[in-house]
């Protein structure tokens, strides 16, 4: 079972838009440094639409290397190819990674049936954990709660990163799911009201340039510190809301390099920041202190 914060990772670029491996190195030992409780390379916060295979299998590599067994590494594997997602997990597992993320098939729009078979070929592929990846904002189509409990009867299929922000919906798969499953929340803003559900923590995009913060709001909830964790929720609101104030992952990139974590480059066709937009990003570092 996957807990606490977890960090789904940006992948650092420089200028000219090729991998900044020295800068990814630093940027993971402070993030085991500060608290983060396993990471997440090349899901849609690492750009994943954008880089190429030979990219894609780099990173994971990289990250499983630079980790060193510190924490788990849960390897992005999602592709609306079910053949490209089986790929992506073998070599994932391959590499030596904890798990693997999986996103729902997004433009083609399966049915459920489709989507059913689709998490199945990946499960029957691999032996690692793999967490179902549910944002229906990106990928149109919902992995229905009906369908969850029919992957949950596979062994591998292990958990959900729900990124719905439909607060109901971890009670019900609690409810249809006949087996411990790990529920955590894809969604920063609504963290600790997850974890009030039933969840098990957070695949956070926040956590890249607040990981002790992240981190603090799992670990109090877990030592039953409910109003602490609260507190430090609402603390964190306005960076929360800022990291998304345009298309993720470019915010959070420029939070980063202004905190001098790592260049704010994102590929095409994520387009900089607006000058808007820097403002509210460094606004509400400031706010929640992280910036002076």
């Amino acid at each position: 079972m996957f807990k606490g914060s977890i960090t789904a990772l940006i992948t650092p670029m420089n200028e000219d838009g090729s991998l900044d491996l020295p800068s990814m190195s630093r940027f993971i030992d402070w993030q085991v440094q500060q608290g983060t409780s396993a990471v997440v390379p090349v899901g849609t916060t690492g750009e994943s639409p954008t880089l190429t295979h030979d990219e894609h299998e780099k990173v994971v590599e990289f990250t499983i290397k630079s980790v060193a067994g510190r924490v788990p590494v849960i390897a992005g594997a999602g592709s609306n190819s079910t053949a490209e997602a089986v790929a992506m997990a073998k070599r994932a597992e391959q590499a030596g990674a904890s798990g693997v993320l999986v996103v729902t098939p997004y433009y083609n729009k399966p049915t459920q049936e489709g989507v059913y078979r689709h998490f199945m070929a990946v499960a029957d592929a691999i032996g690692i954990p793999l967490i179902l990846y549910n944002i229906p904002g990106r990928s149109v189509i919902d992995i229905s709660v009906e369908t969850m409990a029919r992957l949950a009867l596979h062994p591998n299929i292990i958990g959900v990163k729900d990124s719905t922000a439909n607060l109901l919906r971890p009670l019900l798969v609690r409810r249809a799911v006949k087996k411990p499953f790990n529920q955590i929340s894809g969604e920063d803003g609504t963290a600790v009201s997850f974890l009030a559900a039933g969840g098990d923590g957070c695949i956070s995009v926040t956590a890249n340039v607040a990981p002790a913060l992240c981190a603090q709001v799992q670990q109090s909830w877990t030592d039953g510190r409910t109003m602490e964790a609260m507190e430090l929720q609402d603390r964190l609101l306005p960076l929360h809301d800022a990291l998304f104030c345009e298309s993720n992952p470019v915010p959070v990139k420029f939070a980063a390099s202004v905190l001098g974590l790592m260049g704010e480059t994102c590929r095409l066709p994520l387009a900089p920041l607006s000058d808007a937009g820097r403002e509210k990003v460094k606004a509400a570092l400031s706010a929640v202190g992280l910036l002076d």
